[in-house]
């Protein structure tokens, strides 16, 4: 029953990432290549974030301000991977010249790179903060017999989740905002980054039925934000679903 649970936890948070990276990053070196980095510019964060909590020695029990330096830390590095990506969009282009495999376009949509770097922000958060809940898992041992929940693991795994596509969007906001010179979009992503983080303080008190509507609803909006920042339009959409349910009729 434990593996069950590992395997099934591990789906739920890591399932629809690896889908992605198996479909919009691993046929491209270069993309690959950015979602390291990007993962890499995210352990920078989490590692100023620790000398941060070593130093200030009088704050160390309150959790929360550990917490809200951490997302701090974590939005001043997305933005210097915007712009370290800026500094190396020539460089970039000039490799996608010399490819054959029709990826050029990549390097000429920010939106692409930002979803790329996103997805290396949130797989790597997402490894750090389930890891270890994801070893408990697999036992030995029965969840809830000590009186806590038997939703946790499934909890967790729905809020690690929720962080990585939270990541992608945030990314794509915060490019296109930063691209855009919108100081509104750019705070609306540090706030609910911070306001996300905060909701995460009602699971050690089993409140799950209220954290992750809260977690959802706030992503849903999140997602909405950045779908207009991407260009998305319904109406093509609908036009392109129509069309193809046509086709298939005919």
């Amino acid at each position: 029953m434990t593996l069950a649970e590992f395997i099934g936890c591990t789906l739920i948070s890591f399932g629809p990432p690896l889908a992605m990276f198996c479909i919009v990053v691993a046929k491209d070196p270069i993309r690959i290549i950015i979602l390291i980095s990007s993962s890499f510019f995210w352990l920078l964060s989490l590692l100023l974030s620790s000398i941060l909590w070593a130093i200030v020695v009088p704050l160390k029990e309150h959790l929360v301000f550990g917490v809200t330096f951490s997302v701090i830390f974590q939005e001043i590095f997305r933005y210097l991977f915007y712009l370290l990506l800026r500094k190396a969009e020539f460089g970039l282009q000039k490799v996608s010249d010399v490819g054959t495999d029709g990826n050029a376009k990549v390097y000429n949509d920010r939106t692409q790179l930002a979803f790329v770097s996103g997805l290396g922000f949130g797989v790597i958060s997402g490894a750090f903060s389930l890891i270890n809940i994801l070893a408990d898992s697999a036992g030995p041992g029965t969840v809830g017999i000590n009186g806590d929940s038997q939703y946790f693991f499934l909890c967790s795994a729905l809020t690690s989740l929720a962080f990585i596509l939270f990541n992608i969007f945030w990314s794509i906001i915060l490019f296109y905002a930063c691209d855009h010179r919108k100081k509104t979009l750019i705070a609306f992503v540090a706030i609910t980054h911070l306001f996300a983080t905060y909701i995460t303080f009602l699971n050690p008190r089993q409140l799950y039925a209220v954290s992750i509507p809260l977690e959802y609803t706030l992503l849903v909006i999140t997602c909405v934000i950045a779908l207009k920042c991407a260009g998305f339009r319904y109406d093509r959409f609908r036009n392109l679903f129509i069309k193809n349910n046509d086709g298939d009729a005919l």
